[in-house]
């Protein structure tokens, strides 16, 4: 599956063995001394294209989080208008698989002849626990609560595959940062959840969409507790994603051509899933909440499949493959305190004392696990054997990194 269907940052906790890190680094030495046999770069134009590098790698990450933030409130929006979330999940990803369907066409062709029934099983697996699973309960955790409260859980990701991998045994329980950051993550979820306190006023105008109907959340909609179960159980879905994506990884290592045919995997099963659920909430079925009319619910389905699957797809493994996987992770916070002031400025959503605190919390557990996590990734690249012919340090390159599309 492609990095369109995880949340930018996601890839900051990718499991991995020491012989996949050796085989990597094998892989990284070859391309290193192909690439210098054709051109060897001047000094010139190394430092030129690393301060070009140094500006836009931030830039683009920037962009990355407005991509996902924008995700995040026309999703909001299209749910409370009374999009149904399979049917969201289901018309993104069909625009997704034609968004990148032409990348996997040029890149990737000459591999389509190994796809074969063990290949798409692994992607169909693949599809159900990132795109039907991890989305499909965020979008309903997101339909329950506020895009401000729910943002919080995409920072938990990290923290639940770590926990996830060490039951498994596909991690030692070893580093006291990142152990003390799953902690403080732990805690400011439970603030976030069980504390509200007194209500802030925000210093900017709020409920500029108050009036119009896709700002009008349905009452049977809005349950806070059941949408932390929603969004707790998007959390352990892309937790076993990540296990499953190292697999397929090393079963077909094709970025495009996988993003396309777990996109297209994960639509059936959208379809599937989202016309029984249709069938038994309209007392045997209604067609009518699947049409597409020029609205708000084909804007986001649009904007979405474009922007997060497209432009979000390149940005982020450019980004991962020049600095490696943890380096999105650290521009998570600023979707987050971006959602919540455009959540209060748009859809009047009040801001607490709670909630703020949690998400304080979230954020510097965050960045305390990332921190032994890239001290982790630095002592196992200094165990490696430099590279040769390579100029520029280390590189860090993963299996399993993609698919952008968080829910967001």
């Amino acid at each position: 599956m492609g990095i369109d269907h995880l949340p930018p940052g996601l890839q900051g906790y990718i499991p991995s063995s020491s012989s996949e890190v050796e085989e990597e680094a094998v892989v990284i030495s070859m391309a290193t001394v192909e690439e210098g046999e054709k051109k060897t770069p001047t000094p010139t134009m190394a430092s030129s294209s690393w301060s070009m590098e140094a500006v836009m790698l931030p830039a683009s990450m920037v962009l990355v989080q407005a991509f996902t933030m924008g995700a995040l409130l026309l999703s909001k929006l299209a749910l409370n208008v009374g999009m149904e979330p399979f049917v969201l999940l289901a018309y993104r990803n069909l625009i997704g698989a034609i968004i990148v369907a032409p990348f996997a066409f040029y890149f990737d062709r000459g591999m389509l002849r190994k796809v074969n029934l063990r290949v798409f099983g692994w992607l169909s697996i693949s599809a159900l626990l990132g795109i039907v699973l991890g989305i499909g309960l965020y979008y309903y955790g997101l339909r329950a609560t506020t895009a401000a409260y729910s943002v919080n859980f995409l920072n938990l990701i990290p923290m639940v595959t770590f926990t996830m991998a060490v039951v498994l045994r596909q991690e030692k329980l070893a580093g006291r940062m990142k152990m003390a950051g799953t902690a403080i993550c732990v805690g400011g979820t439970m603030v976030a959840s069980l504390y509200k306190g007194p209500l802030l006023r925000p210093p900017w105008p709020t409920h500029m969409l108050r009036h119009h109907p896709a700002a009008t959340v349905p009452a049977a909609h809005h349950n806070m507790g059941l949408g932390t179960v929603y969004l707790c159980g998007s959390c352990v879905a892309y937790a076993l994603w990540f296990i499953v994506q190292a697999r397929v990884g090393r079963e077909f290592p094709c970025k495009y051509l996988s993003t396309v045919l777990a996109c297209v995997s994960g639509t059936l099963q959208a379809l599937l899933i989202g016309a029984a659920v249709t069938f038994f909430q309209a007392g045997g079925g209604s067609a009518a909440s699947w049409r597409l009319g020029w609205n708000l619910q084909l804007a986001a389905v649009v904007y979405m499949g474009a922007f997060n699957t497209g432009a979000t797809f390149c940005l982020m493994s450019w980004a991962i493959a020049r600095r490696g996987p943890i380096y999105p992770s650290m521009f998570n916070s600023l979707s987050l305190v971006a959602t919540t002031v455009l959540d209060s400025l748009l859809l009047g959503t009040l801001v607490s004392v709670g909630s703020l605190l949690g998400t304080l919390l979230i954020v510097v557990g965050l960045y305390v696990f990332l921190r032994g996590k890239a001290t982790e990734v630095h002592q196992q690249q200094q165990q490696q054997p430099p590279a040769a012919g390579d100029d520029h340090g280390p590189a860090t390159t993963t299996r399993g990194q993609l698919d952008l599309e968080g829910p967001g």
